[in-house]
């Protein structure tokens, strides 16, 4: 087994780690009413965050792949009920997984979208729709399908991507049309999803939002998930 990746001190509190560095979802999180089930998103969205940093905090590709294998590897413990090390994203991981049934093959493509950060090179745009889709819409069928298990999560995906794309054009503006053109798709997209769904992509309202202040964030969320609409 290999090392745990380095870790911020207040991980033991997800929640509170997720709205320090994931504020438009921990948003959008606050809508999902069941206590638990809004535990097991913010698990997810914690497991996103680790995925995301290892490219980002790693001194050289092999490092970054090395912690991209490290969590591979927690997620095929989960998954065999093995031993699992002990990290408190993994373990909130795994109280998600047993409790909303979640499969392996989605949580493994997380990992996958991630690798082509770890190549320094301007993304074309068809990457990036690519690794969107992979990334931010492949996290957000996910939660949408924990929320609404009896209908498509698929809708969540395109809203997703949009919501990623929005984040990365703040340094990579030359993929501009990119998120313009996920984000019409996304519009689209999200009204084939049912309300309860709905809070798996209400972040995707603030994508590309250049500021605001933290009243008219929650504004903006509340107004998309009151209208099913991004």
């Amino acid at each position: 087994m290999t090392d745990a990746p380095d870790t911020p001190e207040d991980l033991g509190d997800l929640d509170a780690l997720i709205r320090r560095v994931d504020p438009d979802r921990w948003l959008s999180s606050r809508f999902v009413p069941d206590p638990p089930t809004r535990a097991d998103v913010i698990a997810l969205y914690a497991f996103d965050h680790e995925l995301a940093r290892a490219p980002r905090v790693s001194s050289n590709p092999l490092i970054g792949e090395i912690r991209l294998t490290w969590w591979r590897e927690a997620v095929e413990e989960i998954f065999r009920k093995d031993r699992m090390r002990r990290h408190p994203t993994v373990e909130a991981l795994a109280v998600a997984v047993a409790r909303q049934g979640l499969e392996r093959e989605p949580l493994e493509a997380l990992i996958d979208a991630r690798y082509r950060e770890l190549d320094a090179s301007p993304l074309t745009p068809e990457e990036a729709l690519d690794w969107a889709r992979g990334a931010g819409g492949g996290m957000a069928a996910i939660v949408a399908g924990l929320l609404d298990p009896d209908h498509s999560a698929e809708p969540a995906r395109e809203a997703g991507a949009a919501w990623a794309l929005g984040r990365r054009i703040v340094k990579e503006p030359q993929l501009a049309p990119v998120f313009a053109a996920a984000r019409r798709r996304a519009q689209g997209e999200v009204r084939r999803l049912r309300p309860k769904a709905f809070p798996a992509v209400a972040h995707a309202a603030l994508a590309g939002d250049g500021g605001g202040g933290e009243f008219a964030r929650r504004l903006r969320v509340t107004w998309a998930v009151a209208r099913g609409r991004i």
